[in-house]
């Protein structure tokens, strides 16, 4: 499922609402039929915040290890390398500290981190950013992987082609409302338009 809308929108300020990172104004959010006011709504949920800031002294593998830990999880190096290799991360770089890392390959490192959690849901927020085509081709690969194995992803993104390949639904938020969920041909159909650009540009401006 991808959240789509323009910056300022509220996507990042509505998911950290549904984690009670921020206090809603009122509603309620619901994680496998548990109220997000309880905390162990979140057993079942990994995140990747858009901007992520490990400790930097932390070496990578002990940041997986204190991530996984918040989810009951051992490290599994094994598991850990090779899902790295698969979304371009050098798995030596692990046993490196975290400031030595590129912006790049500390993103990976929050993508492996949730990866390995194997949740049922994960909620990503910006997830390919800072990524090169290259990492943003291969983690979509892994993302769908994710996918096939009956697990969810909730995603929000600028990049609107990686949502129209990715995402069974998504949904359009503009002004601090929802104007459209549905699949993104339905919403290509709704406009008349070719690309899921210009049918959300259609979106917005017939709302404004």
């Amino acid at each position: 499922f991808g959240l789509v809308g323009l910056n300022g929108a509220g996507k990042t300020s509505l998911i950290k609402a549904a984690l009670s990172l921020l206090e809603a104004e009122k509603g309620e959010v619901r994680f496998f039929g548990v109220s997000h006011l309880q905390p162990e709504s979140r057993q079942k949920v990994a995140y990747l915040p858009e901007h992520l800031a490990p400790q930097g002294q932390m070496r990578g593998v002990e940041f997986l290890r204190f991530a996984l830990g918040l989810h009951g999880l051992a490290l599994d190096r094994p598991a850990a390398d090779r899902i790295a290799a698969a979304i371009d991360l050098d798995c030596r770089k692990l046993d490196q500290r975290i400031s030595s890392y590129s912006k790049g390959m500390g993103q990976k490192l929050g993508l492996l981190a949730t990866l390995l959690s194997d949740c049922p849901l994960l909620l990503l927020d910006e997830p390919m950013n800072g990524l090169d085509p290259r990492a943003r081709i291969l983690l979509k690969t892994q993302m769908q992987a994710y996918r096939a194995r009956g697990h969810s992803i909730f995603l929000s993104s600028h990049i609107l082609t990686d949502l129209d390949e990715l995402c069974d639904r998504i949904a359009v938020l503009h002004g601090g409302r929802l104007l459209f969920t549905g699949t993104p041909q339905s919403l290509r159909e709704l406009h008349g338009e070719a690309t899921i650009e210009r049918a959300f540009l259609a979106a917005i401006v017939g709302d404004v």
